[in-house]
């Protein structure tokens, strides 16, 4: 099984947030790594130094969690995972033509969207309500 998790995913999986507890469950209940591209390692990292930024977190809690990402990469509980980026573009603009003007998406998500489909994925994990509708319309199967 293929599981990504996009950003929201991840950033309440290794923070503090009120979906902290939920996140951690569901990785666990999967039983199998989650994939994890070049493009959540930018997007995760950015958002734990702008939660900083915006005194969500402080410094040392960013440290802290980013050290946790990278050890669950040496671990294997998140998968790094490589995409053909000109097949995810590809993709990309095809979901973006067909559900933007529609649903609101945002450029990102739908790159996250259109990377899972193209390795493949059995099932999208998201926090985002948007985000879940597309990837449910590109035919990925959704939680929570």
């Amino acid at each position: 099984m293929v599981v990504y998790p996009d950003t929201s995913f991840i950033v309440s999986l290794y923070g503090h947030d009120a979906n902290n507890e939920r996140a951690a469950r569901i990785a666990v209940s999967l039983g199998c790594a989650l994939a994890f591209t070049a493009l959540q390692r930018h997007e995760t990292r950015n958002a734990f130094r702008l939660a900083v930024f915006r005194g969500d977190i402080t410094p040392d809690q960013c440290r802290a969690a980013l050290a946790n990402v990278e050890g669950d990469i040496s671990n294997g509980v998140l998968l790094e995972t490589t995409v053909a980026w000109a097949d995810v573009f590809s993709t990309a603009e095809a979901v973006g033509a067909a559900h933007t003007e529609l649903l609101g998406v945002r450029a990102i998500d739908i790159l996250h969207v259109a990377a899972a489909c193209a390795m493949g994925a059995n099932q999208f994990l998201t926090f985002d309500d948007r985000q879940k509708k597309l990837a449910g319309r590109a035919g990925l199967s959704v939680k929570p």
